[in-house]
């Protein structure tokens, strides 16, 4: 199995290309399942998960060609083409890998009038039910059934009347699933208290971009008047923005000065005033960020809420960078309660965290220390990749495949700015 060995204690220096973001991609291929004319997805990054995604869409008869294959590039395009679907089910042995791979149900049971999808997996943060995405397509006309860990959904007469959504907490996934079931459905559906992330807006460009009907694209209400049928189109994928953010704490912990190629400040504003009250500095530029840090980092007080707020996938990158703050940092974590899992790794290598419930209070120290750490989720493995970079030593991260899930070749993106940074095989 692979591991990551970072030999830490270097300053970052250069420019980093920022991928394609892996929340929006999950989310765009789906889109294909809505017509049966090409789809074209560009910029989509190489990861695990999209593999996956594409393993699950040929499974239902979509067909996908792929460019930009060379090893040297970053990002692919991709070209899917559902001519007809000749299948309505999504079987276990994909889905358990992803819990991305849900979004498949809208779609599926807005082309074909039924859609049969097993209950996800995914990376293990805490309970992430899907009771809303069920709620949200029942409240469009759809007729459910559970039984033996699948889902099956029914659009009376072959398709969805539409309908009014409302959704009691804010769901990412959910608001997703909703608009694409939505985009085809015989009447009006209004989506209130929609999910506002920047992924989302992305979707629903795209799905413009194929001849949907969207209004209220950005705001918590969204308004979908159905169409009878939408065509192809070509789209890029959004730069990914935690990715960003993770490469911004990584320059925050060691120093130095990284050119973040292609990040959008006006889609991480909570992310980049966290990093400047941290003492990083953060410069717009026509082409990405700059972020560079030469002072003390100072500690935080920070909660996770919903996009404009702080968000979740960022909580463990800075947790790990305000291991070496000046003071006491205190993070609360609002979205998964089970996030807190990277603590006892940090810990080994000589961080003084203090976990209570949601919250986490980090008491920064002088030095981490190089050691063998086990990552348990996607997000929590960057946090230790981004302690490694500042240990005193080595650190051998292992159970890299989480990394491979979410982060594009970030071995060879960081090796290029100055890290001491391998993939081992043999670990």
């Amino acid at each position: 199995m692979d591991r990551i060995i970072i030999r830490g204690g270097r300053p970052l220096e250069g420019r980093l290309p920022i991928s394609g973001a892996k929340n929006s991609a999950l989310t765009l291929l789906p889109c294909a399942l809505l017509t049966d004319e090409p789809l074209t997805i560009r910029n989509l990054p190489r990861l695990a998960d999209v593999d996956s995604f594409g393993h699950l869409l040929n499974q239902l008869g979509v067909s996908t060609t792929i460019e930009g294959t060379k090893p040297e590039e970053f990002g692919r395009v991709m070209t899917m083409r559902a001519t007809s679907l000749t299948a309505t089910m999504a079987p276990y042995d994909i889905v358990r890998k992803m819990r991305a791979s849900i979004l498949v149900l809208g779609p599926i049971l807005a082309r074909a009038g039924e859609a049969t999808v097993s209950l996800p997996g995914g990376c293990a943060i805490g309970n992430r039910p899907i009771d809303l995405h069920l709620k949200a397509l029942e409240a469009m006309g759809a007729r459910l059934e559970m039984s033996a860990g699948y889902v099956r959904a029914i659009a009376p007469g072959g398709r969805l009347p539409g309908g009014t959504v409302k959704f009691p907490i804010v769901s990412v996934g959910a608001t997703e699933n909703a608009l694409m079931a939505a985009a085809t459905a015989r009447g009006r559906t209004v989506i209130e208290n929609a999910a506002r992330e920047p992924e989302i807006v992305d979707l629903c460009r795209c799905l413009q971009r194929m001849g949907a009907k969207i209004d209220g694209v950005g705001t918590s209400t969204l308004t979908i008047d159905g169409v009878k049928e939408l065509h192809g189109a070509t789209y890029a994928v959004m730069p990914d923005r935690i990715e960003a953010g993770s490469y911004a704490c990584a320059v925050g912990i060691t120093g130095g000065r990284l050119e973040l190629e292609g990040a959008r400040a006006d889609e991480m504003q909570a992310t980049i005033a966290g990093l400047r009250e941290a003492g990083v500095e953060v410069e717009e530029r026509e082409n990405g960020l700059l972020v560079s840090a030469t002072g003390e980092l100072k500690p935080l007080t920070l909660s996770t809420d919903p996009y404009p707020g702080f968000a979740t996938d960022m909580q463990a990158q800075f947790m790990a960078m305000l291991t070496r703050a000046h003071g006491s940092s205190v993070l609360t974590e609002t979205i998964f309660e089970n996030r807190y899992m990277h603590v006892p790794e940090l810990s080994r290598m000589g961080a003084d965290i203090q976990v209570k419930g949601r919250t986490a209070v980090v008491h920064g120290v002088e030095q981490l220390n190089g050691a063998p750490v086990m990552a348990t989720d996607l997000r929590a493995s960057m946090s230790l990749i981004i302690a490694g970079l500042a240990a005193k030593g080595e650190t051998q991260v292992n159970r890299v495949y989480h990394l491979d899930r979410g982060y594009e070749r970030l071995e060879e993106k960081l090796s290029a700015v100055g890290a001491d940074i391998e993939r081992d095989s043999d670990g």
